[in-house]
């Protein structure tokens, strides 16, 4: 290989992008490796024929897209798919994606991201697993296995790429793109974890993030990039940049001009370009100053060749057309992201048991707000693929839940739009219509209130459109947008039956809701069978059986707001230091974990199998869970442990086992978990190692991270292995 025909390989290119020249004379000249967002079959074969058969070296493209949440099927978004704590449905789920995908010639999924997250008011919240570093691993890990399958190059499957490598959830003010400042401490036993999970299951590929990390830039940082990711995790795989994040080292005050830019991401482990072309531009002549060697250029080409041959492209680098078209969208993958939707979905209130709704007592039914007929919203964002009036919005799924007979009527009520447009709206092609006028808006309003007046129950479908949460799309309020609320209030007034039903890619203020609205059902951005999967949950067809994969604040300004903060100091005996806020309580609107069901359950019989173990050695613990209620439903059975001393204060409770279990009204399951050195060890920042201390340890069990049924063991010294 040339130099240039090396560059080239560590070169990606925007399709959309305008060039000098054209995708086919890129791929005749060899000068690229890769193109991102290219979703046509024909085209990428067109493409691909001619790198394979017109070019000097026959070295096929590797095709990439950002396949967060399904290609033209969408599923819910990557933060519901957590709050299922189903690890087997999510890799179900990837897995159908990549099938989608790979038919059409997408062979690099960039996902899944596994970024922890505890400022909901981070747009990029929505693409991750929430904000705790167990749950996160055990969604990352699945999230490989789906896309890859067994190995690198399964077919029907893609190259997964973990995302973004590191700390980006923990972004300043929950601004996108903004610096994080993370201690070592946290960032091992937090933001890394889920990352090592991800390499671990065998993820190809990673991507540095957009942010600097103390002070340093991810796609330079040899501290990430090679001490942890290559030399303590023994990654083998490539690293391509965040997009144009090889330039922004110049943004950053960080490299002093584009050759410094190519010099610092390269020698820190940075092997692709993504967009930027700074590669392309500079690398050479960095070569021939002797500045980066040869041999240096050698190893990155070489890791994504492995990734091409370890696919197969240069075996079989085309796709079949015909069968792209009978696998992309195909039927059976529309009633798996049906029941994702239902299994993602998480009932926060149902005062009085309103929910699930008789089919045949309410006559009339008003399904009101912006959301409860938009296509688009319903699938959320990181959507390119497909047509949104294809997706079945709450009001079509109601309606076509229901008989006849059966009045279900619709009204928009407000107007829910940004405040400044989203960065995708170009890449899309949306236009937005004209702001409301106010005479528009209240007439919009009244329009609704009077629907509802007339209607024996109203369910109001509020949250976020779809560019408001994602890339771009960090917020200074969870309140609800628009005049949301207001219309709630004034629906809620008519004292008619009312259901608060949510779509949205964040935790969201609705403290009002929680103290008015009889029930509340969270559906996130639930994807295309998302209207079907609601009717389900709320006509009884289907039990919500989610949990929260973060803490819900009660308002913005508890953030940030999680459940394994550390215990810090807690004045006693004072009058007024009963709180550390004086005007709102210092717990959260709903825990960790939390998520009610149409059955309750209850926990009995914490046991261990000891009492007392050698650091090091396993303990192993049971608990009994029984179905108490009056129809069958699923809990999420989680474990929580807190260390009480050790050369560290400990977080309060940290999550170290769970199991989502189905239960027929009155069974009786017993799960076990195992407690051993990857559940007990953490990071000490005073040894500067992993550990796992003589210590006293607490455990509980139960539906959240608030669970009461306690039991205690201790951790001895290490028996001696001497003669």
């Amino acid at each position: 290989m040339t130099l240039a025909e090396k560059i080239g390989q560590m070169t990606q290119l925007f399709s959309f992008i305008p060039d000098a020249k054209k995708p086919e004379d890129h791929a005749r000249s060899g000068d690229t490796g890769s193109y991102l967002f290219l979703t046509d079959p024909a085209v990428m074969n067109r493409l691909q024929h001619i790198a394979v058969e017109e070019s000097r070296l026959h070295i096929p493209l590797l095709f990439g897209f950002d396949l967060i949440h399904g290609f033209k099927t969408i599923f819910p978004v990557p933060l519901a798919l957590a709050a299922s704590w189903d690890p087997a449905m999510i890799e179900r789920v990837q897995t159908i994606a990549a099938r989608e995908a790979s038919a059409a010639g997408v062979r690099w999924a960039f996902a899944p991201m596994v970024d922890i997250a505890r400022d909901p008011r981070w747009g990029r919240i929505v693409e991750g697993a929430g904000e705790d570093p167990y749950l996160g691993s055990a969604v990352a890990r699945a999230q490989v296995r789906g896309f890859q399958g067994a190995y690198p190059g399964e077919a029907g499957h893609v190259l997964a790429c973990a995302k973004h490598f590191a700390g980006y959830g923990a972004t300043d003010g929950g601004r996108d793109y903004d610096s994080s400042n993370i201690s070592e401490d946290l960032l091992r036993n937090v933001y890394l974890p889920p990352f090592h999970a991800a390499a671990d299951a065998g993820a190809a590929t990673f991507m540095t993030a957009y942010m600097d990390l103390n002070g340093v830039p991810a796609t330079a940082n040899r501290f990430l990039l090679q001490q942890v990711l290559r030399g303590e995790w023994g990654f083998r795989g490539f690293v391509v940049s965040d997009a144009f994040s090889v330039h922004d080292l110049l943004t950053h005050g960080f490299a002093r001009d584009e050759p410094d830019a190519a010099y610092r991401a390269l020698t820190a482990g940075v092997d692709m370009d993504m967009g930027a072309q700074v590669y392309s531009r500079r690398l050479a002549a960095l070569v021939k100053q002797d500045r980066i060697s040869v041999a240096t250029i050698d190893q990155a080409v070489r890791r994504i060749l492995a990734a091409k041959f370890r696919l197969g492209l240069f075996e079989n680098p085309y796709v079949d057309e015909a069968n792209a078209r009978n696998v992309i969208g195909a039927p059976m993958h529309h009633e798996a992201t049906r029941v994702a939707a239902q299994r993602s979905a998480v009932l926060l209130r149902n005062e009085g048991g309103l929910l699930p709704l008789n089919k045949t007592k309410y006559r009339s039914i008003a399904v009101i707000g912006p959301l409860s007929d938009s296509g688009r919203d319903i699938r959320g964002s990181w959507v390119f693929v497909g047509n949104p009036n294809d997706a079945v919005t709450v009001f079509k799924g109601i309606r076509g839940k229901l008989d006849a007979g059966i009045r279900v009527e619709y009204a928009q009520g407000v107007e829910l739009r940004r405040e400044y447009p989203s960065i995708f709206d170009g890449l899309l092609g949306i236009k937005h219509p004209p702001e409301l006028t106010q005479a528009q808006s209240d007439t919009l309003f009244q329009a609704a209130v009077d629907l509802a007046r007339r209607s024996d129950i109203a369910i109001l479908v509020l949250g976020e459109s779809q560019e408001m949460s994602g890339e771009g799309a960090s917020r200074s309020t969870l309140a609800l947008a628009g005049r949301q609320e207001e219309l709630l209030k004034a629906v809620v007034a008519l004292g008619k039956p009312a259901v608060l039903l949510l779509e949205n890619g964040r935790p969201l203020d609705i403290s009002w809701a929680a103290e008015h609205v009889p029930a509340i059902l969270e559906m996130w951005f639930p994807g295309d069978e998302g209207g079907r999967a609601a009717a389900d949950l709320l006509f009884g067809d289907a039990s919500p059986g989610g949990k929260l994969p973060v803490t819900w604040p009660r308002s913005t300004g508890q953030i940030p707001i999680y459940y394994a903060h550390n215990l810090t100091h807690q004045p006693e005996n004072k009058p007024g230091f009963t709180s550390r806020y004086w005007d709102i309580p210092t717990s959260p609107l709903f825990p960790f974990g939390y998520g009610l069901g149409y059955t309750t359950f209850q926990y009995s019989n914490l046991h261990l199998d000891r009492a007392e173990a050698p650091a090091g050695e396993t303990i192993h613990a049971s608990v009994d869970v029984t179905n108490t209620g009056s129809r069958a439903g699923d809990e999420v059975v989680q474990l929580y442990i807190h260390q009480q001393a050790g050369s560290a204060s400990r977080p309060v409770r940290e999550l170290k086992g769970f199991e989502r279990v189905a239960l027929g009204q009155g069974e009786k399951k017993t799960i076990r978990f195992t407690l051993g050195r990857d559940e007990l060890s953490f990071w000490s920042s005073a040894e500067k190692k992993w550990v796992v201390e003589p210590e006293q340890f607490d455990i509980w069990a139960g539906g959240d991270s608030t669970a009461t049924l306690h039991a205690s063991f201790r951790l001895t010294p290490p028996q001696s292995s001497g003669r």
